[in-house]
């Protein structure tokens, strides 16, 4: 990768941690991306933000784990968030204003779930001005609406699983009705679903009324905007992972098929992160050379269609009894743990771990010195 010439190396301020259910999955995917980034070429700055939503710069020195400060492990240097966005702003400044004077930063935003990777965090760098890896707000924000995605990838004439959307209030006032609707058009077995978290977090599957109420009252703990999917018998599970093009004109790059083999077809937060047994990863995944082709179309399309940038995981489902392909989820800050899917199918297409971080960093540049010459003023 060709970096642009500075006067000292590139300064990479690695954000995790955050106000999320999905906080100690950032701990991990950070610890990953900071063991993998080339210290000969980036300069890297650590940036905590806790459960309470403070940002802490790590000390003395970057090569530690980020998940040392959440236990107290490691010297943190709080930043006071209290105030106005001026001032939280400002404060974000000095914690990213290169020592020399010069203007190296970008920000590489590690962080997952609501808060973090909804658009929030992004539209805080937007403020800053300052380039960062991954979607802006609107892409960031509409894929991490699952009812809003679906909706805007089934208007591009992507199938995608039946499902109800209902919000909480609605709900809570009229459950006699919504219950018995949601079996009427859908049937069971379902899986409820929380409509903007992410890795599991307040799934469950309902194979009868109880099991269902119990769902959704789960998911009610986690959102007030929830969705209810017919469940397919035996479904398989396919992702691709999504990169920008090398050049601001070029297409999306998609990776090779992944499979996702979970013990009854619900791939859990435990299964994912917490029981090594919990699932089997199959990479390439073994699908026929028509429903590959029109998978990898699907993923690019999806990638442009939400207003995707830098990177994106686009996960489908298939149905083994009539082959159908349906649209499931896009994340625009996949996991980057060391067993996580996204880098591990680009490096099955070829693409290194460490090369993939330099992609994604050139990207970000690159989107950000075209934005910067926009006019901003009549």
């Amino acid at each position: 990768m060709t970096h642009p010439k500075t006067p000292s190396k590139l300064r990479v301020a690695l954000l995790y941690g955050g106000r999320s259910t999905e906080h100690e999955i950032s701990l991990e995917s950070a610890t990953s991306v900071l063991r993998n980034l080339d210290a000969a070429q980036y300069e890297i700055l650590p940036i905590y933000v806790d459960t309470a939503g403070a940002f802490h710069r790590q000390l003395p020195a970057p090569s530690a784990a980020p998940a040392a400060i959440s236990d107290g492990t490691s010297q943190a240097l709080p930043v006071d968030t209290a105030g106005s966005a001026e001032a939280l702003l400002a404060s974000q400044g000095r914690l990213l204003a290169a020592a020399d004077g010069h203007d190296l930063s970008i920000v590489f935003p590690m962080m997952h779930g609501p808060l973090c990777e909804d658009g929030s965090v992004q539209g805080l760098l937007e403020l800053a001005d300052v380039p960062y890896v991954g979607s802006r707000v609107l892409g960031s924000a509409i894929c991490m609406d699952k009812d809003v995605a679906k909706r805007l990838v089934r208007a591009e004439g992507i199938p995608v699983v039946p499902y109800l959307c209902l919000r909480g209030p609605d709900y809570e006032a009229n459950s006699t009705s919504w219950l018995p609707r949601i079996e009427n058009e859908l049937g069971y077995p379902v899986f409820v679903k929380p409509a903007t978290l992410g890795s599991s977090v307040g799934v469950s599957k309902a194979k009868n009324r109880g099991e269902l109420s119990a769902g959704i009252d789960l998911a009610l703990r986690y959102d007030d905007k929830l969705l209810v999917e017919r469940a397919i018998p035996q479904v398989r599970e396919i992702e691709f992972a999504v990169l920008a093009g090398r050049t601001l004109t070029d297409e999306p790059e998609v990776s090779v098929a992944g499979e996702v083999i979970a013990q009854d077809g619900f791939f859990s937060f435990e299964r994912k992160y917490l029981d090594e047994r919990g699932a089997e990863l199959r990479i390439p995944a073994r699908l026929d050379v028509a429903t590959l082709a029109l998978s990898q179309r699907y993923a690019r399309q999806i990638f442009l269609a939400l207003e995707c940038e830098g990177m994106a995981r686009v996960d489908f489902f298939v149905d083994p009894a009539s082959g159908e392909l349906y649209f499931n989820e896009v994340n625009t800050i996949p996991g980057f743990t060391a067993v996580s899917v996204y880098p591990k199918l680009w490096a099955a297409s070829g693409l290194p771990y460490s090369d993939l971080l330099d992609r994604l960093l050139q990207d970000a540049v690159n989107r950000h010195a075209r934005r910067s010459r926009l006019q901003r003023q009549r």
